[in-house]
């Protein structure tokens, strides 16, 4: 595929899809992440950093990343990390609150 059809592709997609499609790719990555650290943790492999797995709880994964460390039980009792991990998207979810509302300007909306 060429650069040049890459963006007649990209060119179509709105900010609200591009947004929607970046939170479908983190939260995907987030999980999968905390379930290859899982197996990792049980085999003696290779760890995944907790501060990348913070990292993409914060760019948009942390509802994949708070699914994944429920569901397989990893991480969810290692301080300060399990906290940082329910934090996160109880932030992102004021953020979303106050968006919705109304409460930002609109310099930050447009």
């Amino acid at each position: 595929m060429s650069i040049d059809r890459v963006v007649a592709i990209l060119s179509d997609v709105t900010a609200r899809e591009a947004a929607l499609y970046w939170l479908i790719a983190a939260n995907l990555i987030g999980f999968t992440l905390m379930v290859r650290d899982k197996h990792r943790a049980e085999t003696g492999g290779w760890r995944t950093p907790e501060s990348t797995l913070i990292l993409w709880s914060f760019i948009g994964g942390s509802i994949g990343t708070l699914a994944a460390q429920r569901l397989i039980r990893h991480k969810t009792r290692k301080q300060p990390i399990a906290t940082i991990l329910i934090a996160i998207p109880m932030l992102h979810g004021l953020g979303a609150a106050l968006y919705l509302s109304g409460f930002f300007p609109a310099a930050l909306t447009a």
